[in-house]
């Protein structure tokens, strides 16, 4: 029986990820050494072959079992000399992986990996499922490997980042949305950015409205009934008092979830709240500003006693949509889409156009207005 063929494919990489191959210092070379008639070409041959090629084949297989964004392909690794893991922090150019067993280990990335050519600032993101090969270090108490390949991914929560995809984490299930009713003040605008990515991803939101302790509650009726009606779940919490923890230790158990919101808004304090072995940093909301203080730097995924994994995030400010056109953003708005179809255009923009049924709703009082002006934004291109 004949030995299996290994799959090869052509693969995509950044521009000059090599050194050139043609010379371009003959001049300097001239004025330094003189003319020197025997390494003097007769012939050049110019071939799309050589090292300034973007494209070239390597062993492995493309991806065909995701949409969510990843690489585009699965590299051939030595199954004997890796070992399976999960990214749980990244730390400038060295990611933490946390093996079968525990141990954590502080790998590079494989060179072949950083020089693909993709839309991601980052081929590696918090939560990723690798494979990485140990490697022996001379210092005993760190552990240092290299990975070798990065798995398909599911449940990515991504941002435009300088024009380029930055995934925040990835293979997460829910998404827990922190704002706070002041201290800093709510942003119903970045909810619904968030909302979006998560429709888009396949990720479970739930809204947590943190610091309920410092109003009356009374007054968030109207916003939690506008998405407690688009089917949302809506938690009122308070890490102060502990109002409200016990029902989001239960959303959290044997879950994959990311924490994700505006700095400022509690969300380390709750996560210590839910499980006080963790012991996060936290710190005040600045007095002048009622910003954040941008106290978690990273994002790091974190087990918990009770069961389950969480993404503490570092605070958003700007949180621009990835890959969403206006001609999408109606259809990732639950309460819009009803109303879509029964407009007379069918390209209507729901904007400007007369006989527009999303407006006569909005008009009518059945569409929420700040919703729909938060439709109108994005529409707009204010993707911020």
């Amino acid at each position: 029986m004949g030995k299996k063929k290994k799959r090869q494919l052509r693969a995509r990489f950044i521009k000059n990820r090599s050194a050139r191959t043609r010379r371009t210092d003959w001049t300097r070379k001239f004025q330094q050494d003189g003319p020197d008639q025997e390494e003097t070409l007769q012939a050049e041959r110019i071939s799309g072959k050589g090292e300034l090629t973007r494209q070239r084949t390597v062993r492995g297989a493309p991806d065909e079992d995701t949409d969510q964004p990843g690489l585009g392909i699965r590299l051939d690794v030595d199954l004997e000399t890796c070992r399976p893991g999960r990214v749980v922090c990244i730390q400038g150019l060295a990611s933490v992986v946390q093996a079968d067993d525990g141990a954590l280990y502080r790998c590079a990335t494989r060179r072949l990996l950083k020089t693909l050519s993709t839309d991601q600032r980052h081929v590696v993101a918090v939560g990723d499922r690798v494979f990485f090969r140990p490697i022996e270090s001379t210092d005993s108490q760190t552990r240092e490997g290299l990975i070798e390949r990065v798995e398909p991914r599911h449940g990515s929560l991504c941002r435009t980042s300088r024009g380029r995809q930055h995934v925040l984490v990835t293979n997460v299930d829910q998404a827990l949305i922190v704002t706070s009713t002041a201290e800093p003040r709510i942003k119903p605008h970045l909810i619904d950015r968030l909302l979006i990515t998560a429709e888009k991803s396949g990720i479970r939101p739930v809204i947590c409205i943190n610091k309920i302790d410092l109003i009356d509650p009374a007054g968030l009726a109207p916003l939690i009934g506008v998405y407690s009606q688009m089917g949302y779940e809506v938690l009122l919490v308070s890490a102060k008092t502990g109002f409200g923890i016990d029902a989001l230790r239960r959303r959290l158990a044997n879950r994959e979830s990311v924490v994700a919101g505006q700095s400022g808004v509690g969300k380390s304090s709750l996560l210590n709240q839910i499980d006080p072995s963790l012991a996060l940093r936290v710190s005040t909301v600045s007095a002048e500003t009622q910003k954040g203080r941008h106290t978690t730097t990273n994002a790091r995924l974190i087990a918990l006693d009770f069961g389950g994994w969480v993404v503490d995030t570092p605070g958003i400010r700007q949180f621009e949509l990835w890959d969403v056109i206006p001609e999408e953003v109606a259809g990732f708005f639950r309460d819009l889409r009803p109303y879509v179809n029964f407009c007379r255009y069918p390209n209507c923009t729901h904007t400007h156009e007369q006989q527009c049924a999303v407006k006569d709703a909005v008009a009518d009082g059945r569409l929420d207005e700040r919703r729909y002006e938060s439709y109108c934004h994005l529409f707009a291109g204010d993707m911020m």
